[in-house]
């Protein structure tokens, strides 16, 4: 590869997918790799932009800061013009969270004094304002998002998440380019306003020059910083990634991900230089379809897949774990059906507490490799669609069935695309994280994949 746009570093494979997504929305052809890629992946023709799904959201922060450098300095390697960590669009308000750590780490080794802390994503209803993120209008830690059983949410103020996670102090940026709370153990609040007195986030070059100018000024006094930009609509995204699109490390969701790549595919359109493709989603053959996930919106997906009459089994964890319940049993009940089955784990929050008292990770290793193990008996069957909800569930699937990479599709939902394995090109896999999609997510993921035949087992 002679050199591409971006390269991002994903925390989990889901927000990979998701930002990738965006990405090809924004107009940048996007190949996707499930871990480090081995030598000999660089040259991919036409793709303008590179992701690497990495498992380092809850693993020790050791783990996280070694792992994310390898994959920041792969990217590098191969031709990345700008790098983007992205994490998901809640934040981790953990102490222990990862996100202070990868990103202090990057802008250590590659001397950068400032970068952006970006996790909103409005169209999912995630959005920042006065340093602080909200869910849907709530504050993070009002927000479904509080009892999350891995990363719960205990406070809504960005620079207070990442007092306990970097070394280095946040400021805010409002939608007038004003800068404030810069922290570092005595908290500064006048108001900064860059130079030219243009205001807005649609502000000319004057007033972008002097809020860059301004945080490069701040940050030498502290050794690196961190922006909190006020971020509430699509537009306000866009006018960021004009800002700031210029600088070589930045972080956050997929909303900003997804408003570079509509930055440098305008750039690309105007030099001449698009190699945009248009590619078909749809496949032959027959579809299994997974949920991991026991987020709300999942189980709503899962009543109203199954409510259409079509085959579904629930996993039991108890069972599972006693060894009564197998890939193979399993297997049994879906071999036949004629739908695509459903097969779920997907429980209320008070079911799910009482299946924990097995063990979590026992019970979460178990569940897992049972789906993985089910995707792989369906592709060797000559299945070809792999639908799933729900991260862990879906970075489960995919290490099973041992694809290196995907090149990136259109979207079911908002950041959920088709993938298609590059070294597997008939078939096709659907990965969301669990929150995401409408009611019908599954019918949708059918139809969308769907290819010359009908799916009537």
């Amino acid at each position: 590869m002679s050199g591409f746009e971006l390269g991002v570093v994903a925390d989990d494979f889901t927000g990979a997918s998701d930002a990738a997504s965006f990405m090809v929305q924004g107009g940048l052809d996007t190949v996707l790799f499930s871990g480090v890629p081995e030598s000999g992946w660089e040259n991919i023709h036409g793709a303008r932009a590179v992701v690497i799904a990495l498992k380092t959201r809850t693993v020790e922060r050791e783990r996280a800061v070694e792992e994310s450098m390898e994959a920041f300095r792969w990217l590098r390697k191969a031709g990345a013009r700008h790098l983007y960590f992205k994490y998901c669009s809640t934040f981790d308000s953990t102490p222990e969270g990862n996100i202070g750590p990868v990103a202090d780490a990057v802008m250590e080794e590659l001397g950068i004094p400032y970068t952006l802390l970006c996790p909103s994503l409005p169209v999912n209803g995630r959005t920042v304002r006065d340093g602080a993120l909200y869910v849907n209008g709530l504050p993070l830690h009002e927000s479904h998002m509080r009892n999350h059983p891995l990363t719960p949410m205990w406070d809504c103020r960005i620079n207070e998440l990442m007092r306990g996670q970097s070394r280095y102090p946040c400021v805010t940026v409002d939608g007038n380019w004003r800068i404030t709370g810069l922290t570092s153990g005595v908290p500064e609040t006048n108001a900064l306003c860059p130079a030219g007195g243009e205001t807005g986030m649609d502000a000319g070059p004057g007033a972008i020059a002097g809020i860059n100018a301004k945080l490069e000024e701040l940050a030498a006094r502290r050794g690196h910083l961190y922006a909190v930009p006020d971020y509430e609509t699509d537009g306000q995204g866009q006018g960021i990634a004009r800002a700031f699109g210029h600088l070589p490390f930045l972080t956050g969701g997929s909303g900003l991900a997804g408003a570079l790549s509509l930055v440098f595919a305008d750039r690309e359109e105007k030099t001449g230089k698009s190699t945009r493709e248009s590619r078909r989603d749809g496949t032959p053959g027959r579809a299994i379809l997974m949920a991991g996930s026991c987020s709300a919106m999942t189980r709503r997906q899962v009543q109203v897949y199954l409510a259409n009459g079509c085959l579904g089994v629930r996993l039991v964890p108890e069972e599972i774990v006693a060894g009564a319940q197998t890939v193979d049993t399993v297997w049994e009940q879906i071999r036949a059906a004629r739908s695509a089955p459903l097969v779920y784990s997907s429980a209320a929050p008070e079911d799910v507490l009482r299946s924990q008292q097995l063990g979590r990770a026992r019970v979460a290793q178990a569940i897992e490799g049972l789906f993985a193990g089910l995707a792989v008996r369906a592709v060797d069957s000559g299945w070809t669609r792999v639908i799933s909800a729900g991260g862990e569930t879906s970075g489960a699937v995919t290490r099973a069935l041992g694809c290196v990479g995907y090149r990136i599709g259109e979207s079911v939902a908002p950041g959920v695309p088709v993938m298609t394995p590059l070294d597997r090109p008939e078939l096709r896999l659907i990965l969301k994280s669990g929150n995401f999609g409408a009611e019908d997510f599954f019918e949708r993921a059918l139809r969308l994949t769907e290819g010359g035949e009908r799916d009537n087992g």
